[in-house]
């Protein structure tokens, strides 16, 4: 079961990756998350239906450790998705409100589970037989999770709490960093990323991809400081013009390197230039 988990998370890890590289829509981007996670819980479900735990303690780790892994991955991408798709286009003070009233809500969470969330930060054991093996959740009911009655042989008490809990640490880690980018556009309305004096009305719209590809092109044909400009150099100046972070383009540019078509975005620029000259004679 370890190798199949293995490299079902593996997969799936590098699924959404290329989404988040490819997609620059928030919203877009949560909904093509979302049908990798879902199709790799549902494979994660047949599987576990179809073979048998060597141990309890082998089905305590999946229900503990790896479902929770996949699970947290769907609920959080979830919760961005309704953020983004209701998130109001009002003043600062309205946007700051939406975003703490979001937090808030991870604090009232915290606050009605206390005691398994600290049962689960301190790494106990004691009721892992009651919280996480299929069937012995009788005096141990989680009002959250109560999924484990509608699929009782894929889901414990506590398996979806602890998924929760994964996703609510990620959620908070968003919504803070949205509310900083939206505190240094409030206090820089005339400017790029924070630190970064610009031109906010150039946005990159196009994929990251296309980006890394443009950007790898321009270096590669050495138009800039006589071939002596660096990746990274002329990526942070793409950074800033465009707005737009760009964490790992080597790993990206090893992305376009293996696809069928590795110049795709140059070949449309090319295309779309072509057209315009056509237009315009």
């Amino acid at each position: 079961m370890h190798l199949f988990t293995n490299k079902l998370i593996k997969d799936l890890d590098l699924k959404l990756q290329i989404i988040d590289t490819d997609e620059s829509d928030n919203i877009r981007k949560a909904q093509e998350s979302m049908r990798c996670i879902k199709n790799a819980l549902i494979q994660l479900k047949f599987y576990v239906i179809d073979n048998s735990f060597k141990s309890e303690k082998d089905e305590i780790h999946f229900f503990k450790t790896i479902k929770p892994e996949i699970l947290s991955k769907l609920i959080y991408t979830y919760k961005v998705f309704n953020i983004e798709t209701h998130h109001p286009m009002g003043s600062y003070d309205v946007q700051e409100a939406y975003l703490m009233h979001h937090l808030e809500k991870l604090t009232f969470f915290y606050n009605k589970h206390q005691e398994f969330y600290q049962y689960y930060r301190m790494n106990s054991t004691v009721h892992d037989d009651k919280y996480f093996i299929r069937g012995n959740e009788t005096h141990y009911l989680c009002q959250d999770s109560l999924i484990f009655y509608i699929e009782p042989d894929f889901s414990t008490s506590h398996d979806y709490m602890v998924a929760k809990i994964i996703a609510n640490d990620r959620l908070e880690l968003y919504l803070n960093k949205e509310l900083e980018a939206l505190s240094a556009k409030a206090s820089n309305p005339n400017g790029g990323q924070p630190g970064i004096s610009g031109n906010t009305s150039l946005q990159w719209t196009d994929s990251k991809t296309a980006l890394v590809e443009l950007i790898y092109g321009i270096c590669a044909s050495g138009s800039i400081n006589n071939g002596k400009c660096d990746i990274r150099e002329l990526t942070t100046a793409f950074e800033q013009i465009f707005s737009v972070q760009l964490p790992d383009i080597y790993r990206t540019f090893s992305e376009i390197k293996i696809r069928s078509t590795p110049t795709k975005y140059v070949d449309s620029l090319k295309a779309s230039l072509l057209r315009k000259l056509e237009e315009d004679n």
